[in-house]
């Protein structure tokens, strides 16, 4: 089990990321978001930033469904995000390592082809050693 805190340093140990200013957290690199807090929305209230679900970026629609139809319980989405490459991830169920995975998956998915040698150059070893210290 994960938390929003486990997010945070997870997203923030991958080079050239920016946490944005928010009621939750915001994690983006080249301006473009890889990870956030889940702006839940209930007609006829007002919107609930929600620190126990994070809204991850996956690239395509095939992987999108892939992860739905086979972790339901890890993952899910909201007629809000039909046709986005988006998945919503329930904290609650993600282990560090399995954190640690998809978070930097979502970076490189995000990130100019410029900036992805800098993962390569140790910045992989400095995200598994951030998400080992929260562990």
């Amino acid at each position: 089990m994960v938390d929003a805190d486990d997010v945070r340093r997870v997203a923030l140990a991958l080079p050239h990321t920016v946490e944005i200013a928010s009621d939750g957290f915001d994690f983006r690199v080249a301006d473009k978001g890889f990870v956030w807090s889940y702006p839940e929305r209930v007609p006829g209230k007002p919107r609930v930033i929600r620190l126990d679900i994070a809204v991850l970026f996956v690239g395509d629609e095939a992987e999108k469904q892939a992860l739905l139809l086979g972790e339901p319980d890890l993952f899910f989405t909201t007629p809000g995000y039909e046709g986005l490459p988006l998945v919503l991830v329930r904290l609650a169920e993600v282990g560090p390592d399995r954190l640690r995975e998809l978070v930097t998956d979502a970076w490189r998915m995000r990130a100019p082809e410029a900036l992805l040698g800098d993962l390569d150059d140790g910045g992989a070893s400095a995200v598994a050693a951030d998400a080992g210290a929260g562990a």
